[in-house]
């Protein structure tokens, strides 16, 4: 499913979006400032600052929050702009998603198979 949605997104190029919140994901679990630091500047130099390769949508006060914290990032620096991006996905991409042939052929795919499982 994530991987059929993240192949959708691709073709609204909008991908970044999803690689972004996964990012945040394992940005989360990372126990070592040391490593911490690394990331974060990685994350914002991909996704946060202006420019970006893949410049993100957020608003300019989670922008800048992430600015004044990259120094010393915390566990939860990235927290409002991956909410943002949640949001614009749940909202906006995810809804078109459902409607796609993308999701159709997924659904299909797996009420064919499923039927399958059942007869054997």
């Amino acid at each position: 499913g994530p991987m059929i949605y993240k192949a959708y997104l691709k073709t609204e190029h909008s991908d970044e979006n999803i690689e972004f919140w996964l990012a945040c994901e394992a940005y989360k679990k990372i126990t070592s400032q040391r490593k911490r630091i690394s990331v974060a500047r990685k994350l914002f130099t991909s996704y946060i600052q202006p420019q970006a390769p893949n410049e993100i949508n957020i608003d300019s006060p989670a922008r800048k929050a992430i600015i004044r914290n990259i120094r010393e990032p915390t566990q939860s620096c990235f927290d409002e702009a991956q909410r943002i991006i949640y949001m614009h996905m749940e909202r906006d991409s995810y809804p078109r998603f459902l409607e796609s042939k993308f999701y159709q052929k997924l659904k299909h795919s797996l009420q064919t198979n499923g039927n399958n499982s059942m007869v054997n």
